[in-house]
């Protein structure tokens, strides 16, 4: 069920937050929890999305697409709930591991499934417009990976012009949290993976206060983006 505050007054905005990722302990969940709490502070309402823990199937059914040319058609109910949580919302957070350079299958399932022809577009106005997106994608590779920077080309190439300009929003950023995993990995020149030492102790509690600390900076530019054209 969703998560959010008791305050349902009218001025109050909300942010849907969507998570990806198949355990509760995992630094993606701890990334989207940190986010939430900054836009909650930020005086945000939260609807706390939970695609594993809601028990999401990805997989497109005739009952959530019926037929594809009728913008007016009836989804399936479950699709319907996740269209008005959507609707609802004045901007969506995704947080999400990435998996061969794009989101894991639970989202892009999500995407495929909910913002379906009629009502994520196929409209001269589009219902979702207006509405501002912040895609959190946590990474692997490290801050010095060559790799790094066409990995985030991708990601905004496909999660903001391909899905989110493409629904209507306004906005789209894609945030891309490096350095995510407890081994540092790359790629040489040669194509080899090089993998690290394991990171504990006080140097993980180092690196997890700097993954805090980026977080709340994607989510303050995000909001701060927000005020100045409001």
């Amino acid at each position: 069920m969703p998560q959010h505050s008791s305050d349902t007054s009218s001025d109050i905005r909300t942010a849907l937050v969507v998570v990806a990722h198949h355990r509760s302990d995992s630094l993606t969940a701890h990334t989207a929890r940190r986010a939430a709490a900054r836009l909650e502070a930020a005086g945000y309402r939260i609807d706390l999305l939970d695609l594993h823990a809601e028990g999401f199937d990805p997989r497109m059914s005739v009952e959530d697409q019926p037929d594809w040319g009728n913008r007016e058609k009836r989804y399936s109910e479950e699709t319907h709930a996740h269209m008005r949580r959507i609707l609802n919302a004045d901007v969506i957070v995704a947080v999400f591991p990435v998996y061969w350079q794009s989101v894991p299958a639970v989202l892009k399932g999500w995407i495929d499934r909910v913002w379906n022809y009629g009502f994520a577009y196929g409209r001269s106005k589009p219902r979702l417009a207006g509405k501002r997106m912040l895609w959190l994608a946590l990474a692997g590779a490290t801050t010095d990976d060559p790799f790094a920077e066409s990995m985030q080309s991708v990601l905004e190439a496909n999660l903001s012009d391909g899905i989110a300009y493409y629904c209507g929003f306004s906005r789209s950023t894609v945030g891309l949290l490096l350095n995510a995993e407890e081994r540092s990995q790359r790629i040489d020149a040669e194509g080899n993976l090089l993998v690290g030492d394991v990171v504990s102790g006080a140097e993980r509690e180092a690196q997890y206060t700097e993954f805090d600390r980026r977080t709340g900076k994607f989510v303050d530019e995000f909001l701060a983006d927000e005020l100045a054209v409001a």
